[in-house]
């Protein structure tokens, strides 16, 4: 059986690759040589012009979030515009529960 591939992103060149997953291998970005952050094997990137989508990705990324399959149901909610990512954290500031927690909550309470 052949390796898993899983993808990476460059956040500044708003770029994503699939490379077989190895954890103990620094990656680089081809074009810019900035560290490749891991986004995970159920990663599916937006359009490289979709620039608020790209900083609703960062935020996730940033705060520890992966697309990782599930058993049957994918990687789960994660939010997909800026206010969304904006009502999460304010409800994580408000409540105390972690970020990472908090994006991926599908309902806010």
């Amino acid at each position: 059986m052949p390796p898993s591939r899983t993808s990476y992103v460059c956040l500044p060149c708003r770029a994503s690759y699939k490379q077989h997953s190895d954890p103990s291998r620094q990656r680089v970005c081809p074009r810019c040589a900035a560290p490749l952050v891991h986004a995970g094997s159920a990663f599916a990137p937006p359009p490289r012009r979709d620039r608020a989508a790209w900083r609703t990705l960062s935020v996730l990324l940033n705060a520890g979030v992966r697309f990782r399959a599930g058993c049957c149901g994918g990687p789960g909610y994660r939010p997909r515009t800026l206010r969304e990512v904006r009502e999460r954290m304010v409800h994580a500031e408000r409540t105390g529960e972690p970020i990472a927690r908090a994006l991926v909550r599908p309902e806010l309470p």
